[in-house]
């Protein structure tokens, strides 16, 4: 441990680089974040987060915070030029424990996300400092960085002072550093994709003091409007967006104009009531890095994929990429994991995170339609499609965003069976009670680590005395599920054990359960991001925990020792 000064090196304090700082700290992880501008930005880019998001925000203790200061539960529409509705998303329920839709001011998030990091002792963040170079070896990495004026967030060369240098020694460098990554560039990675022509104006707005400016405007809205595309954004606390598209034979200058910008947001707002906080002519890219690894080095976020801004998962794609990475890395740190459990990061990613690019990619072109003809065909074909029985209500709870479900074959944890297969899913996270009678998240009840879940059992009972220290070391918890009203009663003394039960008064996870064939008795490990490594039924944990063992690296074997355990978990 002396021969490292930290353990990871973080390199950018956005939402990516903030949450993976909070969730390696939260674990126990030394962290250096360096970030080269040395004043916060205090502008918004991102402003939306789903419910899988907010869940990583959870486990980073930071989300009740975060949640306190969003707009949740909002419409989201289809609208005409006219302002007419053409089609309305619902998505009211709560699969994952929070809201689907929750409207942010990022600069509101991330100055909850860099306070959370004052709890943690062993989490430094040096702003004003650039990565100028670094060089790895099989052991850990070399980071040289020195002080810098910044760059104004992109619109100058970075002036940093070469006499300043310092360098400091990790165990891994994981570059959050955005679309123009130094870290990726150092690195020669290339990103492939499609970098967009069309141009957006975005104006960002805040009431004034003590006028109620957008009380009318109280849905998300794609304005489908051929003559002008508009995208009209509710946002916290007397804030609001608007993305207007141009056409080719505006300037960048003429729509930044303070007066140009008057007469648009004069369409939807009184310009003497609102602020202008930002205005900005800009491109977008659906670009995905060729490689997100190299050795102990590693991107995420905008600096391994950019997202347009269509469905808002930008910042949501670097959030889960942070979630993937951070146990892994943990697991390895702090627990004597193989390194190559890192080669799954980019293939359980990777596939999630382009089909999140490609429908931000087709609701643009939905939506920015500026030809009347095509715009009119696609209205009439919207609106048939939401009287079809089935289709209608894939439509209106947006069911064609890409589910949190890894690539058969492409994920660590057991393959996943043909039928009732939850292995590699995301697990939900319902309301569940305590013995108390207290409600809570499921979530908080299993902690941040591994989990092992016995239906209606102690899990503990699954395995054998090696096979339970292996799982302890891991720092992992055991819970007893027990259906509603199937707590067991009996005489005095009796349940006094230290593993945690929880009673499922909601039903979700006994139906989860069924859906999945597991019935009582069976035991179920979930990883620290809440997805299923695998279940195995009543007799059958053995072979569950000498898997994950294996595919963990932590107790290696030759092939010959290995046993199938992939026959024992079908056959179970």
């Amino acid at each position: 441990m002396s021969d490292f000064d930290v353990d990871v090196v973080v390199v950018g304090l956005g939402p990516t680089g903030l949450t993976l700082a909070n969730l390696l700290g939260r674990r126990g992880v030394r962290v250096l974040v360096l970030e080269r501008e040395p004043e916060y930005y205090g502008m918004a880019r991102a402003v939306y987060t789903d419910d899988e998001g907010m869940r990583v925000f959870q486990t980073a203790g930071a989300a009740d915070e975060l949640a306190a200061d969003m707009n949740v539960d909002s419409t989201v529409q289809w609208v005409r030029g006219d302002g007419s509705v053409l089609a309305q998303f619902h998505q009211t329920d709560r699969p994952l424990g929070w809201p689907v839709v929750n409207f942010l001011y990022q600069p509101y998030l991330e100055n909850t996300l860099e306070r959370a990091l004052d709890r943690y002792p062993h989490v430094t963040v040096r702003r004003g400092r650039e990565a100028v170079d670094f060089d790895q070896d099989a052991d850990g990495v070399h980071v040289e960085h020195a002080e810098c004026r910044g760059t104004g967030y992109g619109k100058r060369p970075a002036d940093t002072d070469p006499r300043t240098a310092e360098r400091v020694r990790a165990k891994f460098l994981v570059g959050c550093d955005g679309g123009r990554s130094v870290v990726r560039t150092k690195l020669g990675i290339e990103m492939s994709g499609t970098s967009f022509p069309e141009r957006w104006l975005v104006v960002d707005l805040r009431a004034r003091d003590g006028v109620d400016a957008f009380r009318h405007l109280p849905y998300f809205n794609f304005v489908c409007d051929p003559e002008l595309p508009i995208v009209s954004c509710p946002q916290p606390d007397r804030h609001h967006r608007f993305e207007f598209m141009l056409s080719e034979s505006q300037t960048k200058a003429e729509m930044e104009d303070p007066e140009t910008v008057r007469r648009y947001i004069a369409r939807f707002v009184d310009p003497d009531e609102v602020e202008v906080l930002r205005k900005l002519v800009y491109t977008f890219n659906a670009v995905v890095a060729d490689r997100w690894r190299d050795g102990r080095i590693l991107v995420a976020g905008d600096a391994a994929h950019m997202t347009p801004q269509f469905i808002g998962q930008g910042m949501n794609s670097g959030v889960r990429d942070a979630d993937n990475l951070s146990w892994k890395l943990t697991a390895i740190i702090e627990h004597g994991a193989a390194l190559d459990i890192l080669d799954s990061y980019e293939s359980e990613r990777r596939p999630h995170a382009k089909a999140m690019i490609d429908l931000s990619v087709l609701n643009k072109q939905i939506v920015s339609l500026d030809n009347k003809l095509l715009a009119a065909a696609r209205d009439i074909g919207l609106t048939t499609a939401l009287r079809v029985p089935g289709l209608g209500g894939w439509i209106r709870g947006a069911k064609m965003k890409p589910r949190p479900r890894f690539r058969r074959g492409a994920y660590l944890g057991l393959p996943r069976r043909v039928l009732r297969g939850i292995e590699g899913t995301l697990a939900p996270q319902p309301d569940i009670r305590d013995y108390n009678g207290r409600h809570r998240r499921l979530d908080e009840a299993l902690g941040i680590g591994f989990a092992v879940l016995g239906y209606g059992t102690d899990p503990r009972r699954a395995f054998g005395p090696e096979q339970l220290a292996f799982l302890r070391g891991l720092d992992a918890a055991f819970v007893t599920v027990y259906p509603l009203g199937g707590r067991p009663q009996g005489k005095p003394g009796d349940g006094r054990d230290d593993v945690t039960d929880i009673e499922d008064h909601t039903g979700t996870l006994t139906r989860w359960f069924g859906k999945a064939g597991l019935r009582p008795g069976g035991v179920l490990v979930l990883r620290p991001d809440r997805f299923v490594f695998g279940a195995a039924a009543a007799g059958h944990g053995a072979s569950l925990v000498t898997e994950l063992a294996r595919q963990l690296g932590i107790f290696p074997m030759s092939r010959a020792e290995q046993p199938d355990t992939r026959a024992q978990y079908e056959q179970a």
